[in-house]
């Protein structure tokens, strides 16, 4: 079993690669970069090309939903994309929250970092800033953002709680997140729980699609709503890197299944402070 800090940084190395690459490479291969012959980052991928904002230049191929189409992002409002990669979802908040706003990306792969500060900058993009952190310990300030999003990120995070905590802290009293990510329903075989590509694809790392709602639940959250939910299908040819015939078999008759769903939900806005004192008391 590795250490989260493994973890961590089997991720860090699987998306430097990625990172160098262009969207058709990372689809050609099921570890983004690499020999394999089909993709398991891209399986999960929705179509972006239709959402204002959308640069083909910052778009990996990596996410598992649309979180920005669901964020209900606001003129002026400050917006935080955690696991901004290329910058993506990040340019598509700056449309949405426009020259009055600002749009904050973090990521903790330097080379991702470099290729969406480029990619900001060739488009005189003034206020949209990348951050090289992690976001189990987000390099901002508490009740900064109106809004976070994020797209299939939490799932290669091995401390989730911890995120979902500094997703509270960072948001503003009755600012919202829309969360695009892998869940289960089910139990995974212990061959792709244990392998690392499955890990860094977004799927070996996934938790019970229960559990996830009630972690958002217990940090406080309030009106928690699942804004869409998908099966997601993993090819029998990935499948086989891992499993036997027969034990691919018994896995599609276990009724697992691996879900991608997109997450709203709500901090709520602060209590007003009753007044006792003798200038505000009639």
């Amino acid at each position: 079993m590795k250490t989260q800090e493994e973890v961590k940084e089997l991720v860090r190395q699987k998306y430097s690669e990625i990172a160098l690459q262009d969207k058709e490479t990372n689809q050609s291969s099921c570890c983004g970069s690499g020999s394999c012959s089909t993709e398991v980052y891209n399986i999960m991928a929705d179509d972006y090309t239709k959402l204002e904002g959308y640069n083909p230049d910052a778009d990996l191929g990596l996410g598992c939903g649309l979180p920005t189409q669901f964020a209900k992002i606001k003129k002026g409002d400050v917006v935080i994309d955690l696991g901004s990669g290329a910058g993506n979802d990040a340019f598509i908040a700056r449309h949405e929250t426009g020259e009055t706003g600002k749009v904050i990306g973090i990521d903790f792969t330097p080379a991702m970092i470099e290729r969406a500060r480029q990619n900001a900058e060739i488009r005189g993009f003034h206020n949209v800033e990348f951050r090289q952190g992690d976001i189990e310990k987000m390099p901002v300030s508490a009740h900064v953002a109106d809004v976070i999003v994020s797209n299939c990120v939490l799932n290669l995070v091995p401390n989730k709680d911890g995120v979902i905590k500094e997703i509270y802290r960072v948001l503003k009293p009755g600012g919202h997140f829309s969360i695009s990510d892998i869940v289960l329903e089910g139990e995974l075989p212990e061959e792709i729980r244990k392998a690392g590509e499955m890990y860094a694809g977004c799927v070996a790392g996934a938790i019970q699609k229960k559990l996830y709602l009630e972690m958002i639940e217990t940090k406080g959250f309030k009106n928690i709503t699942v804004q869409k939910d998908k099966l997601i299908i993993i090819p029998d040819d990935i499948l086989r890197q891992y499993l036997t015939a027969e034990q691919i078999l018994v896995f599609k008759q276990s009724g697992t299944g691996i879900r991608s769903i997109t997450v709203y939900a709500e901090k709520p806005k602060e209590e007003k402070k009753s007044c006792c004192g003798p200038d505000c008391c009639s």
